[in-house]
């Protein structure tokens, strides 16, 4: 069962505190490790953080702002209706797992998650497939309210329109929830920040946690010098391998000599002319450092450095 927290009149800000209060559905696939675009880590930072924040890019402006047409598209194309919910759903089996639904479909136990893509994402949705964190986010919601079915319906931008449906599965609901219940129980409640996993929000939510050095003295590095010595490892593997991509390149280059484009059964490969235009900053600092002054910007970060001891 769960239950249903009324949200039509709450404010923004309201509503995004509610959110800070259990897992959603758009954390459900970086939880699992399957968000290309968040992380585990990043989720923690947004659950516990005393900030409240929200995305706020072009592409989640374009998906709020279609969503409506996305639904429209749907019924249109499946024959059935939809309507919108003003509530947000919070399992009371497992209170850590809320779910905010697009839509919920009128005479069917079924939900349905409206979704905007890029053109270039289109291969994603190929052949029937959907991308494994909307996925998740689809099973998150059947796991929260209990519906056996929930659609999910994509516009690929310039393309064309495309929509699935899911099954409820015990095995991969299961597996969800187990997730999620370690991830809220083992790191929210406790306060630990999760492990990293290599993507680069996770290098966000550490520089903003870390973004300035604030002691300068030296700490003792343990437990890191087998990972230390397999980084040097792959830093080498790297060095060999860009030089022998650099040489492949080089090799066609000579091949293509003053052509701008060669094409074989397999490849088409273009070696054009590109004019670029640079301020020499270093100049302008030397003979109009007034200028220089007025228009330069300092940025603070953190340079990561491995040197043998």
């Amino acid at each position: 069962m769960y239950e249903k927290i009324p949200i039509g009149e709450m404010t923004r800000e309201e509503w995004l505190e509610l959110r800070k209060t259990g897992i959603g559905g758009s954390d459900a696939g970086a939880i699992c490790g399957m968000n290309p675009f968040s992380s585990a880590m990043k989720v923690f930072k947004d659950k516990t953080g005393a900030a409240v924040e929200e995305q706020d890019s072009e592409a989640v402006r374009i998906g709020h702002d279609l969503e409506q047409y996305v639904a429209e598209r749907f019924m249109e194309a499946t024959g059935l209706k939809v309507r919108r919910s003003n509530y947000m759903y919070r399992s009371k089996e497992h209170p850590f797992m809320i779910a905010d639904v697009d839509r919920l479909i009128i005479g069917e136990d079924a939900g349905l998650e409206c979704k905007t893509a890029s053109a270039y994402s289109a291969d994603k949705w190929a052949d029937g497939n959907i991308p494994l964190h909307y996925m998740m986010q689809c099973y998150h919601y059947m796991a929260v309210t209990e519906k056996r079915v929930w659609y999910i319906a994509a516009v690929i931008l310039g393309r064309e329109f495309v929509y699935r449906r899911l099954e409820w599965d015990d095995g991969i609901i299961e597996s969800l929830i187990t997730m999620e219940e370690k991830f809220w129980h083992d790191h929210v409640l406790k306060g630990k920040i999760p492990p990293p996993d290599g993507s680069r929000a996770c290098d966000e939510v550490i520089a903003q946690y870390f973004g300035t050095a604030k002691d300068a003295a030296v700490i003792k590095l343990t437990g890191f010098d087998e990972k230390l010595g397999r980084r040097r490892e792959i830093l080498e593997k790297i060095a060999e391998l860009e030089t022998e991509k650099k040489q492949i390149e080089q090799e066609v280059k000579l091949f293509m000599g003053e052509h701008e484009t060669a094409q074989s059964e397999s490849y088409r490969v273009s070696w054009g002319n590109v004019d670029s235009t640079r301020l020499d900053t270093k100049r302008i600092k030397e003979e109009r450092p007034e200028i220089y002054a007025d228009y330069a910007t300092v940025s603070h970060s953190r340079r990561f450095e491995v040197k043998a001891a």
